[in-house]
């Protein structure tokens, strides 16, 4: 934990970078931080007892401000790490752009993690989550062999929901829906992004999505033109060969399986998300996000 303490800065990026670590430090290293400072408080505290009150010159202040300080510290983290992160809310960076203009990149969000422990998601929140192994990249892949990282799309489909995209539209149990946070857009940097113009997004918003069984799995099927689940348009578990996606394409739509959700980004044409690999299970879900807190600027609510 203290390595993240030394990374502060008065830099806008650092500040989001040491907020976001601390956010995300793990609960063995807050507990060794916390024995470390009860250890210290306790050495402290001993002299500070026995001294008598005519004696309570010279070193004697700094010795009580040091075992203030460390039990401030102490149960702050306590009641921050182990009770209010687990239970009810975390600040989470936003890293990639897609979710503009809904959230933009280096935005910080504060997700509500308690709704979901007496709720379940519903289609339009706007959700964070533990994506599956083989949708992220090599490098943000733990020792343990478990995504270190968490992403945040928008709910599109719950249990029991037909999604179907049809040249570009939504449908929901064969009703099409208004998505009007849906942005097609274009980048040079993955950080800065420009909404296309009317008739280029009327060129490339002809996509067609479905799930589909396929071997006992219910699987995502991405169709661009005369191309369905290629390798540029899908993560490599969900690499199909032309034979069987033209099988899959001829095949009904099936419904979001029990205990899944099917999570897409506002950013359509900018998003990797669960149109290449697939879906999310329950237990994977962290929280809804409710608010973007910093930088300041941007102020509001997520919806």
């Amino acid at each position: 934990m203290l390595p993240y303490l030394a990374q502060a800065t008065s830099s806008g990026d650092n500040v989001r970078n040491t907020i976001d670590s601390l956010a995300r430090t793990p609960l063995s290293e807050i507990l060794v931080f916390v024995l470390a400072c009860t250890a210290i408080r306790l050495l402290v505290a001993a002299p500070l007892k026995n001294t008598l009150a005519h004696q309570r010159g010279g070193i004697y202040p700094l010795l009580k401000f040091v075992n203030e300080a460390l039990d401030a510290v102490v149960y702050a983290a306590v009641f921050v790490f182990m009770i209010i992160r687990p239970f009810a809310v975390q600040t989470f960076l936003i890293p990639s752009g897609s979710m503009v203009s809904t959230l933009l990149v280096n935005d910080m969000i504060v997700a509500n993690k308690f709704v979901y422990r007496t709720s379940d998601p519903k289609p339009g929140d706007i959700v964070v989550f533990r994506p599956p192994v083989w949708g992220v990249y090599p490098d943000q892949v733990g020792a343990d062999g478990e995504p270190k990282v968490d992403f945040i799309k928008r709910c599109i489909g719950a249990p029991g929901d037909l999604i179907e995209i049809k040249k570009g539209k939504m449908y929901r149990n064969g009703v099409q829906i208004e998505e009007p946070f849906v942005k097609y857009t274009s980048t040079m940097d993955q950080v800065n992004f420009t909404e296309l113009s009317p008739d280029r997004v009327a060129s490339i918003a002809i996509d067609d999505f479905k799930l589909v069984e396929f071997n006992g799995e219910v699987i995502p099927l991405h169709t661009f033109g005369d191309y369905s689940n290629t390798r540029e348009l899908s993560v490599p578990k969900y690499v199909l060969d032309p034979s069987d996606a033209e099988v899959l394409r001829a095949k009904p739509a099936v419904k979001v399986p029990p205990g899944h959700y099917l999570m897409m980004g506002d950013n359509r044409n900018n998003s990797s998300d669960g149109r290449y690999w697939g879906l999310v299970p329950r237990d994977s879900i962290i929280g809804k996000s409710e608010a973007i807190w910093f930088p300041f600027a941007r102020w509001r609510m997520t919806k």
